[in-house]
């Protein structure tokens, strides 16, 4: 039987096949610099701008210390590169950072106050890089991915993210009932954030270790995650419109809980 392409035959994917999907095309000042300052050695490839080549020095002596290849190239090459206008004069080609299981980052957890957020269905790029971008802000120490979940980092959020992306964790649970059990056992509660019916999170108790679980628009989170959680949570506002978006909403409810410690 023959393989589908970039396969060998056999089912698996060609070395040049899992090169690209181990790789991760980044762009943007901010995210290309935070990986910069993290994890260096992960930069396989960078193109740039010529005016970003004062701001990129580091960066750029980095690359030939270490024989990683770079390019100065015209704004239409960059646009194509990232397949997007807005790489602010720089693009990368990264190793893609797996996400942690939540075992490894229980066990890693520091004690005392944590805040953690669960994403059930949110699957729109730039949603995703501005709530790591509030995550980061905000100190949270962890984005919780569903097992089945397709959602993972993207150029397109990791540039909205600005550099968010790079420092806080994403964490690939197991089955829902077995995330919900690990993650009451070191201590946590779960909140469903709801548009209505929820209690105010003004005025709300917020436990010290508590995770915030959010649903996509429009469908919201899946109803018996909802109905497993320990709380339910709303931001309450004017009702001229119906509610915020999901990024919006995430950063009211880290506010909310960084308030109160």
């Amino acid at each position: 039987m023959d393989g589908g392409p970039g396969d060998d035959g056999f089912g698996s994917p060609s070395p040049q096949r899992a090169r690209r999907d181990a790789e991760l095309r980044l762009y943007g000042l901010n995210a290309i610099r935070a990986v910069f300052a993290r994890r260096p050695q992960a930069i396989r490839k960078l193109y740039l701008d010529s005016n970003r080549i004062p701001q990129l020095q580091p960066l750029l002596a980095w690359c030939v210390a270490n024989k990683v290849g770079y390019r100065v190239v015209e704004q239409t090459d960059l646009d194509k590169l990232a397949a997007s206008s807005h790489h602010e004069g720089v693009v990368a080609d990264v190793l893609r950072e797996e996400p942690i299981s939540l075992s490894e980052w229980l066990r890693e957890l520091a004690p005392g106050p944590q805040l953690a957020i669960w994403l059930d269905g949110v699957g729109n790029p730039h949603n995703l890089g501005a709530i790591l971008r509030s995550a980061a802000h905000f100190g949270v120490s962890a984005v919780l991915l569903p097992k089945d979940g397709s959602l993972a980092l993207s150029g397109a959020a990791a540039r909205v993210a600005e550099g968010g992306a790079e420092v806080v964790p994403m964490v690939r649970m197991g089955r829902s009932d077995n995330a919900l059990a690990q993650l009451r056992g070191s201590g946590f509660s779960l909140a469903a954030t709801v548009v209505s019916g929820g209690d105010d999170v003004f005025a709300a108790s917020l436990p010290e270790r508590l995770i915030y679980v959010l649903g996509a628009e429009g469908e919201g989170m899946d109803r018996d995650l909802a109905a497993a959680c320990d709380r339910r949570l709303s931001i309450p506002g004017s009702g001229k419109v119906e509610s915020l978006n999901v990024a919006a909403a995430t950063a009211v409810l880290l506010a909310a809980w960084r308030a109160r410690r």
